[in-house]
């Protein structure tokens, strides 16, 4: 009988928990709720979500680092690092409705700002290109997603709306509204429009497969005049 009190209260206790945090980092919750098919509902975010965990870490060290206290910031953030496997530095500035997926193996250095509705998948580096100091990493603007395994590195802008394919490397400003795919990454924009908010990575556009394709198209039609010839 004892024990089932133990349990039933221990029940009562997360779901208080989970309520509690859900209203205070409401965006954050939401944005997972949105953007991942396999969040069933608010408990499994709050409780087994790591990149939710970091961003929630993130807020409070953040705030820690704005009010100029020494080594705790830092502190809890290596801590965090330890248990999702996700860097961010307390410096850094990040909007509304950060979503990390998956999260393993994310750094954001200390002068990144992220702005709101970003998606950051798996494996991604927002860093620096050497010892330079001041605004040394990246910008990224609204409603953007970064890909798996992508380095957006140095101090460039990543405009509105942008797609980062995975495994690509950004080392130049990119435009709102485009595509980066590729080892330096080449840019390709979506006809002006807003990218897919559904994260269809299938149909992105690959500037290198479509120069290849042209070229394809060009063979073809040359090999069609010589045996006409």
């Amino acid at each position: 009988m004892i024990f089932l009190k133990i349990i039933l209260f221990a029940m009562a206790a997360t779901y208080i928990f989970v309520f509690l945090v859900s209203i205070v980092f409401m965006e954050e919750v939401k944005a997972a709720r949105d953007r991942d098919p396999a969040a069933k509902n608010n408990v499994e975010i709050v409780l087994l979500y790591a990149g939710f965990h970091a961003i929630v870490l993130y807020r409070i060290t953040h705030r820690l680092w704005k009010m100029e206290i020494p080594f705790i910031p830092r502190y809890l953030s290596q801590l965090g690092r330890f248990f999702t496997g996700i860097e961010i530095h307390p410096g850094a500035q990040i909007g509304r409705g950060l979503f990390i997926d998956h999260g393993m193996g994310v750094v954001i250095g200390e002068t990144t700002m992220i702005g709101d509705n970003v998606t950051l998948f798996q494996g991604v580096t927002l860093g620096g290109t050497g010892k330079e100091t001041g605004k040394r990493h990246p910008t990224l603007g609204n409603n953007i997603v970064v890909g798996t395994g992508a380095k957006i590195l140095g101090n460039i802008t990543i405009g509105d709306n942008s797609y980062i394919g995975a495994n690509a490397v950004v080392i130049k400003d990119v435009p709102p509204n485009s595509t980066v795919v590729g080892v330096p990454g080449r840019v390709t924009k979506q006809d002006g429009k807003k990218i897919d908010t559904s994260m269809d990575h299938i149909h992105v556009l690959d500037p290198i497969m479509q120069q290849i394709e042209e070229l394809k198209d060009k063979i073809a039609s040359l090999e069609e005049k010589l045996k006409g010839k």
